[in-house]
């Protein structure tokens, strides 16, 4: 077991001021696999003073300096790799082989990503009589969740240091020992002090002290809507900047021209993965009626497919939940979808019968779920799909478009050119066509109450950047001088 009993503050491992620990379970077993200091308000007071000094300097730093340091970051992760695939399966719960691909494999590429990235971003430009410059926006707390911990840690934090801010991390109290891990291969990296600080505890505490602290100049958060709201509350005292990527609740639109099998099959595996615990996951298929009962069998066809079981073993497709916590919530849902009269097609609430430890549920479906109800309107976060009906393609617009949330989605159809003319009619930030794969370097983030900014690519270090114009007289010869990167 680890015990983890340090916080990462100004290039130093130091004792924590709090004095509490946070236990950390292993979401198949539910045994305790290690614990985590708790920090509390003057622990991320000295984090965020020791990023605010080091600020300065570290984004006087040229581009192709920082892109050393970053490499060097993306080669640690990548001697750690096994280490952290066996670490984050244990925290939760996916299958090692797919942790290893998707858990660790991203937040790898996008260090990597952005060591490159950063030295070909055009940093200045001219416009009419002025020149643009753009600069880092500062000491930048990053906040993120359980689900895809190291992958949304990196999305931040290397983007953030790209950019020259310097960062405070707060990882989930749930599964943060990859975390650890980084914070490790940042110290060997040699990353000066401050720029990167760890400071781990729950987010009443923690949380609420880094958004409302007046020397952090933006916040960037990851979970729930709920909390997303509560950050933003905070963060108007100080008109700071916040960027938010929070919940879904996305379609998959199937049209009547589509290869339905394909359809299908893409549809609930969007929605399974990570045991659905994935906020841009497809979790409502929208079918045309008259193709709702072949649609139906397929999806409980393939659903079969769907073994759940130890994460470690091998041939598991889905591993526990999260939590305990997280397991009831999934259950309440089924039974309540259940109870307004969804048709129950597979799966259910009790718990998998060869499986008496571990946060395991049984992936689900409904079908013939009403656009307006519970399970079709609420994010579950669990491996439960809904099965919804329209008539036509302006009604499949409007149900798609009929929740709180705009993260992802999908769109299904006899050609990519009918897909992409439906895909254009939904309010959602990114649109699978026709299966098209995730891509690491496109924008990611949501409309309406999915959130506000993006990550991922140059439009994720774009926000972490500002904005400032150079006046100059007309024809100043300060307008044709080269930058000075």
């Amino acid at each position: 077991m680890q015990n983890r009993d340090k916080l990462y503050i100004n290039g130093q491992w130091v004792t924590p001021s709090g004095r509490n620990t946070i236990p950390v379970i292993n979401a198949s077993t539910e045994e305790v696999m290690a614990t985590i200091p708790e920090g509390d308000e003057t622990d991320a007071n000295a984090a965020v003073a020791a990023a605010r000094a080091a600020f300065d300097s570290w984004s006087a730093t040229p581009p192709g300096d920082r892109a050393g340091f970053l490499r060097k970051i993306h080669e640690g992760l990548k001697a750690r790799s096994e280490e952290l695939a066996q670490t984050i399966t244990g925290e939760v719960g996916m299958p090692l082989k797919l942790s290893a691909q998707i858990q660790v494999g991203s937040p790898i590429a996008n260090f990597g990503y952005y060591a490159k990235m950063v030295t070909e971003f055009e940093w200045e430009e001219v416009t009419g009589n002025s020149r643009v410059v753009r600069e880092p926006v500062g000491v930048v707390a990053c906040i993120t969740p359980w689900n895809y911990p190291l992958h949304q840690i990196a999305a931040k934090v290397a983007a953030a240091m790209a950019a020259g801010c310097t960062v405070v991390l707060k990882p989930s109290e749930v599964a943060p020992l990859n975390a650890f891990i980084l914070a490790e291969v940042i110290d060997a990296a040699g990353v000066p002090p401050g720029v990167f600080n760890l400071v781990s505890g729950v987010g009443p505490v923690i949380g609420e002290a880094l958004v409302a602290h007046p020397d952090v100049d933006m916040v960037s958060f990851t979970g729930s809507t709920r909390a997303g709201k509560r950050i933003s509350e905070v963060a108007s005292a100080t008109i700071k900047r916040v960027a938010l990527e929070l919940g879904g609740k996305s379609a998959s639109v199937i049209l009547d021209d589509a290869d339905l099998p394909t359809a299908v099959k893409g549809t609930v595996t969007a929605c399974f993965l990570n045991s659905g615990q994935t906020c841009s996951a497809h979790t409502r298929m929208l079918v045309p009626e008259s193709r709702y009962e072949e649609a139906a069998k397929i999806a409980v066809e393939v659903a079969k497919n769907f073994t759940i079981g130890d994460p470690f073993g091998g041939s598991a497709k889905l591993g526990p939940l999260i939590s305990e916590a997280q397991r009831e919530r999934v259950r309440s849902y089924i039974r309540k979808g259940i109870d307004e009269g969804a048709e129950l097609l597979c799966g259910g609430p009790d718990a998998p019968a060869d499986l008496p430890k571990g946060y395991y549920v049984q992936p689900t479906i409904f079908g013939r779920v009403k656009p307006d109800s519970t399970i079709a309107q609420e994010e579950i976060f669990g491996p439960v799909l809904s099965i919804i009906t329209y008539r036509d393609e302006d009604e499949a617009v409007r149900i798609a478009n009929g929740t709180l949330y705009g993260l992802a989605g999908g769109v299904w159809a006899g050609s990519d050119e009918r897909a992409q003319k439906l895909a254009k009619r939904l309010r959602t930030g990114q649109v699978d066509i026709n299966g098209g794969s995730f891509n690491l370097f496109a924008p990611f983030g949501g409309y309406k109450q999915s959130g506000r900014g993006r990550e991922m690519g140059p439009y994720g270090m774009e926000e972490f950047l500002e904005y400032k114009s150079l006046q100059f007289k007309p024809n100043a010869a300060s307008l044709t001088s080269k930058a000075p990167y």
